[in-house]
């Protein structure tokens, strides 16, 4: 994590004279703007008065605030000295303890940032697959749109590394028909060999997560062929390859019981008239014969260099932990309960329309089995679509083009940085109730109020060029604040723009009602006012409710691409209410001069 060593590129210097900045507006002058230096806000020092003796806010004190404010009951004594141990080095610390720059540091410092357990795996992880959110891409390979952008192992090593467990890859035959490529089929998008697309898998699974990687295959090719790719997962993925012990089962493993392990998940080829007829004069079964190859076919292939042709389809069947398929015929019969789990693929229109008349056996379904969501054909511009659909009605994998942009995908990243980051989200209860099921549909009461304070920002000024927003003055920013969420939820709103400031106070407090706090996350969005309406962007995050620390704390900002800038960020303030147990009107304000002093 980064050294937070500076408030701002903006600083005060000594002797106190502000500095100036100058824009040239034509040929004849320049408009010259004061560079206001980082201090804390009016609501920050009344805040630090109260918490504080004599200009001095002492280990006592601190405590006490990390416990009142920023609701720390546990912990409270070491994080406090955490807190005046990263401080140390600085100039403005005192033995005695932290005076106001001081303080203020630390709320705009790393260790307050806007999340618990935000590098912890804190989940029980111990549960079956179907009862985790999956971190799940779509078309994992293709560097851009869908119709004309290269296939590459690149975005396979980018998507590993922040966090994606769910593997895409759709297997062709390659010009000759004798190998496997992997590309979008029907389109003009260069292959990419199915072998390195496997070696990439192999090196970057577990840098970012060690929990299980699944490998989704569109399968578009012959038992041959087939042959050929169970060979080559084997002899790539070695030990690391799970292989399931029956090819039917009533559950699914857990993540815990998979960590460092591969999966693959497709739909189990379909038998030859041969071998239908082999089976037949077999006292085996056929679900007998697939288990027997299972545990046998490692000692044949020790004695013959090619498998046979009956053995081929067994072979990469038995490479399959997770059958997948698409609904034919009603999809009731699809939904009804069934003795072995498998995993089911829709298209978000399919979702869409299922859930008009089924959206409780959609829940009820995930419950056991496993759900993948995928974008519609038509999205050759590879953006994406409202994952929340998808995630309310229990998909476990919502995939996703990881190489589009988007509200959306800043969505399924902000999802996707609760429970450490690791890749797997621990269901809510009210998906996993099998008593009542979960009626997405049904209205539903308000069960939390969120009260958000957005104090000030800055860091702009290091992190972008001097004329990147305007050419003539300074930025005019203000920020958008909002829950995505089930439609109940879902809303934004704005604060007003501060003119003509790299480091805006604004001060404003915004409420939000909460129906589905478990699926909620917060949206967050710095942008430069235009009076085009054209806005330019000056960073986004978003926040899992679920692991949203309450308190004042600093909110790092993040680029499109979800890379975090060194510099930008918020402080802002969250409380929590219980709606069952507070009235709108009872809401106390953050605004600290309402407030009685706890010390005085």
């Amino acid at each position: 994590m980064r050294s937070f060593t500076s408030l701002s590129s903006l600083r005060r210097p000594k002797g106190g004279k502000m500095l100036k900045q100058h824009f040239k507006v034509c040929f004849c002058f320049k408009r010259m703007f004061k560079l206001k230096a980082a201090e804390p806000p009016e609501e920050i020092k009344h805040i630090f008065n109260q918490y504080s003796e004599n200009g001095i806010m002492n280990m006592d004190h601190l405590i006490k605030f990390v416990e009142e404010i920023q609701g720390e009951k546990h912990e409270s004594k070491e994080h406090a000295r955490a807190i005046f141990d990263s401080l140390k080095h600085l100039n403005i610390f005192q033995r005695r303890g932290l005076q106001i720059e001081a303080f203020f540091r630390y709320l705009l410092g790393n260790l307050n940032g806007p999340l618990s357990h935000a590098n912890e795996v804190h989940h029980d992880m111990t549960a079956p697959l179907a009862h985790y959110f999956v971190f799940t891409g779509h078309n994992s390979y293709l560097t851009g749109n869908q119709f004309s952008s290269d296939s590459s192992t690149i975005p396979i090593i980018e998507s590993l590394r922040t966090g994606v467990r769910v593997i895409e890859l759709d297997l062709w035959p390659n010009s000759s028909g004798d190998g496997v490529e992997v590309r979008h089929g029907g389109t003009l998008t260069a292959p990419v060999e199915l072998i390195d697309c496997l070696k990439a898998i192999k090196d970057h699974a577990f840098l970012k997560s060690e929990y299980p990687v699944i490998i989704t295959f569109e399968d578009h090719i012959n038992q041959r062929l087939q042959a050929k790719v169970a060979k080559m997962v084997t002899e790539t993925f070695g030990e690391l390859l799970f292989r399931p012990e029956s090819q039917h089962t009533s559950e699914f493993p857990s993540p815990a019981s998979l960590k460092r392990k591969i999966l693959i998940s497709t739909k189990p080829p379909e038998y030859t008239d041969s071998q239908i007829k082999s089976t037949k004069r077999n006292p085996l079964k056929l679900k007998e014969l697939e288990e027997e190859e299972a545990e046998n076919l490692e000692d044949k292939r020790d004695d013959q260099d090619e498998i046979e042709e009956d053995d081929d389809i067994y072979g990469y069947r038995n490479l399959i932990s997770i059958h997948a398929g698409k609904p034919k015929g009603a999809i009731q019969r699809w939904l009804s309960s069934h003795s072995h789990v498998r995993r089911l693929s829709l298209s978000e229109q399919e979702l869409e329309d299922i859930i008009q008349k089924h959206g409780t056996e959609i829940v009820r379904f995930t419950q056991r089995n496993l759900l993948r969501v995928y974008p519609k054909g038509t999205r050759l511009d590879s953006s994406n679509y409202n994952p929340m659909i998808a995630w309310m009605h229990g998909a476990q994998m919502v995939a996703f083009n990881i190489q589009g942009r988007g509200k959306y995908l800043r969505i399924m990243e902000g999802m996707f940085k609760a429970n450490g980051g690791c890749g797997y989200i621990k269901k809510p209860d009210i998906l996993l109730n099998e008593d009542e099921v979960f009626n997405p549909n049904q209205g539903i009461s308000i069960k939390k109020i969120l009260k958000v304070m957005v104090y000030m920002g800055e860091g702009w000024h290091a992190d972008f060029g001097r004329t990147h927003f305007d050419l003539y003055s300074p930025p005019d920013f203000f920020v958008k604040v909002g829950i995505a969420g089930v439609p109940a939820d879902t809303i934004m709103k704005r604060t007003k723009a501060i003119e003509d400031q790299w480091i805006p106070v604004w001060n404003d407090e915004f409420t939000f009602h909460l129906t589905v706090p478990e699926l909620a996350l917060l949206r967050i969005e710095t942008l430069e006012y235009d009076t085009t309406g054209k806005h330019d962007f000056g960073g986004q995050t978003c926040l899992p409710i679920s692991e949203l620390r309450s308190g004042i704390r600093a909110v790092p900002l993040y680029s499109r691409r979800g890379e975090m800038y060194q510099n930008a960020r918020l402080l802002m303030r969250f409380d929590f209410f219980d709606a069952s147990e507070t009235s709108e009107l009872a809401l106390p304000s953050f605004r600290a001069w309402e407030w009685a002093s706890p010390l005085h």
